[in-house]
């Protein structure tokens, strides 16, 4: 629990109508992960020190400068570098469960990452992130400078559970389940962040209007129709909704099978290479 955040959430809603609610991210939480970032820093700075030493070896205001670079370089990309490969994240952020996003609930973008990064040096301003430090106390969404520039906030990452078969079918028959081969094929391409977010769908489907429902799985089930189509016997008369249920149930629930099943969907898959 971050305490002096009080308790902050943001409620983002989609063009489509789907409402998130966010628990922001409070200066002491945001505080906890930045001293473990820094000792990360700290590791990787001596091991780059090492290696400014086999310049000075040729000239000592060449590894001085080959230092002050580098310096720069790790410090500077570090977090430019993770929050894009790990999608908001650091390995602080990690840790302490914190998350950077965009404030709007759009795909963070490659810029927001640079801007609110190299921001830092303001931020930092005069010492120890004091000028961040204070705007994240007085601002709303516990942003600070580098974040209202990207338009960025820090969120506590959700955890996301593996649901039950009766979570996702409700009881429901699996068309997919007659094409073991292609249901193998979706959990290949379909990765655990588009596996998440259909299922945030599923489970708050009755928070959404009517029309914003039907849109929502209307827009995943194509995405998931692009990545793996199936024969029209396993899809007629099956609904979006149904679609995307029997998707999930596929992805999440494949490590349930007995081993035979496992091995036929091998050996069909093989078939059907071959064919």
């Amino acid at each position: 629990m971050d305490h002096g955040s009080n308790h902050s959430a943001l409620q983002i809603q989609t063009p489509e109508g789907v409402i998130f609610a966010l628990t922001l991210a409070g200066p002491i939480s945001r505080f906890l992960a930045w001293i473990i970032d820094v000792g990360c820093l700290l590791v990787a700075f001596i091991f780059l020190s090492q290696v400014a030493q086999v310049f000075s070896l040729v000239s000592g205001d060449v590894g001085l400068a080959t230092l002050i670079i580098l310096n720069f370089v790790l410090s500077t990309g570090y977090a430019i570098a993770f929050e894009w490969l790990w999608r908001g994240q650091t390995i602080g952020k990690r840790v302490v469960g914190l998350q950077v996003m965009d404030e709007s609930g759009l795909r963070l973008q490659f810029s927001q990452v640079v801007i609110r990064n190299l921001l830092r040096m303001v931020d930092r301003l005069p010492a120890m992130y004091f000028l961040g430090g204070l705007t994240c106390v007085v601002n709303a969404k516990h942003q600070r400078l580098g974040d209202i520039a990207a338009g960025t906030i820090v969120v506590r990452a959700p955890k996301i559970g593996e649901p039950r078969a009766s979570t996702i079918l409700s009881g429901k028959f699996n068309s997919f389940r007659e094409f073991p081969h292609l249901e193998a094929r979706l959990r290949q391409k379909i990765g655990p962040e588009e596996a998440a977010k259909a299922l945030q769908a599923i489970l708050r489907r009755d928070e959404l209007e009517g029309s914003a429902r039907i849109a929502v799985f209307r827009d995943i089930a194509d995405f998931f129709r692009q990545i793996v189509p199936f024969p029209g016997e396993a899809t007629r008369g099956v609904t979006d909704e149904q679609y995307v249920r029997n998707v999930l149930d596929s992805v999440y629930n494949s490590r349930k099978r007995p081993d035979k099943e496992s091995t036929d969907t091998e050996a069909a898959e093989r078939s059907e290479l071959v064919s």
